[in-house]
């Protein structure tokens, strides 16, 4: 069946920003090319997303070529900005950015444990506020959040979870009220991480894979065949709770020691390190450093190395038994803990995994670490804007 005159017009349309979105400003010549539509059609579609302030002449292809077809169209950048937070539980990190993602500002602020929800939702907040002037915009279109614990798949809400600030929860509420006209929505920061890593990261060459993300929480996010699965409750991934081997008892409903995170969490991390003498610098987090100081000095036999070893054995129960439960072929450790151990690290979880599951899977670092939460939060709600925006002009 065909497309309507007004239903195709869309589709091009649309077509031609994704194509501005990844490649930049181009000529109509260029979009001619790339769409493999007409020049007539090119043309009008030009003339209608200029029209509806979509996109703009942002110069000429080059000195020698002169008339319409030298000049270089490209999205309008300030159409709309965007907000994208990380929140953990000791703080809160912002950056705003353009319609195209081009981060203008970025600002942290940590949160402690006894501010007390009212004060710790106002300086997040207020945070957001500075940030976003800063930026020179006057609101947010968009604001996509990143945030430990289990988003409710029916509500998309942040649920009430054991040992994580009431102030996030909260949160979500009051930065819907400061800015009404924005799209605020939030993400469990694992996802968000497996989404950067997708499109950015250690995984852009893949369309099934897992991450685990190995920090001061334990998790893992789900992508199989391109799209994020949250599961019924929306707790796929709590691998955290996984009863392993090597602990001390199980994990319960409300608890997850004894589980998976009793062995990798950062704590426990720390509290290896110690057992094998290895320190982190000064100044950096226990775990972290530490598996960052082993790498970077570990010999064959060295505690650091055995360090490494240990820890690289409790990782592999966990992975083998996402390999063993969904065949993803491909898993990324991310988090703090999985950007410091690096190749090392996954080089020797690689080894341990493919001597305890008859399954390939290649074990890879994270690219983006630390950062890959933010990331993802900024690629959400640039995908959210641009959604709405691009899917209107003229129709």
């Amino acid at each position: 069946m065909a497309a309507s005159p007004s239903t195709a017009r869309a589709l091009n349309d649309r077509l031609a920003l994704r194509l501005l979105q990844q490649e930049g400003p181009l000529t109509a010549g260029q979009l001619k090319q790339l769409t493999g539509l007409s020049r007539p059609t090119v043309a009008d579609l030009v003339e209608r997303l200029t029209a509806a302030g979509l996109i703009a002449v942002a110069g000429e292809a080059g000195e020698q070529r002169r008339g319409p077809n030298a000049k270089l169209y490209g999205i309008v950048a300030d159409r709309a900005h965007l907000a994208a937070l990380d929140v953990r539980t000791e703080g809160v990190t912002v950056v705003v950015s353009d319609l195209v993602g081009d981060v203008l500002a970025e600002a942290a602020l940590p949160i402690t444990g006894d501010a007390g929800t009212g004060p710790a939702v106002e300086q997040a907040v207020g945070l957001v506020e500075r940030t976003v002037k800063e930026a020179g915009a006057d609101r947010p279109h968009t604001v996509g959040i990143g945030a430990p614990g289990l988003i409710d798949p029916a509500s998309g809400e942040l649920r009430d979870s054991t040992g994580l600030p009431e102030w996030h929860r909260r949160l979500v509420a009051v930065l819907q009220e400061r800015f009404p006209e924005a799209r605020v929505s939030v993400e469990n920061e694992t996802n968000l991480a497996a989404l950067a890593e997708q499109r950015d990261g250690a995984a852009r060459d893949r369309d099934t894979f897992v991450l685990l993300w190995l920090g001061h929480g334990t998790g893992a996010a789900v992508i199989l065949d391109g799209a994020l699965r949250r599961g019924a409750s929306g707790g796929t991934g709590e691998i955290g709770f996984l009863p392993v081997p090597g602990t001390s008892g199980l994990p319960s409903a409300t608890d997850c020691a004894g589980g998976f995170h009793s062995l990798v969490g950062a704590t426990a991390v720390a509290r290896l390190a110690e057992e094998y003498g290895v320190a982190a610098e000064p100044g950096t987090e226990p775990a972290a450093g530490a598996v960052r100081a082993a790498v970077a000095s570990s010999e064959p036999a060295s505690p650091e190395a055995r360090f490494l070893d240990t820890l690289a054995d409790r990782i592999a129960v966990g992975v083998a038994s996402v390999v063993a439960l969904l065949d993803p072929g491909h898993v990324v450790l991310g988090g703090e803990i999985g950007q410091a151990g690096g190749e090392a690290l996954a080089a020797r979880v690689r080894d341990r995994l493919a001597a305890m599951s008859p399954l390939p899977a290649d074990v890879r670092p994270s690219a983006l670490g630390g950062g890959a939460v933010l990331r993802g939060a900024l690629l959400t709600a640039r995908d959210r804007a641009q959604e709405e925006l691009f899917g209107v002009p003229g129709h």
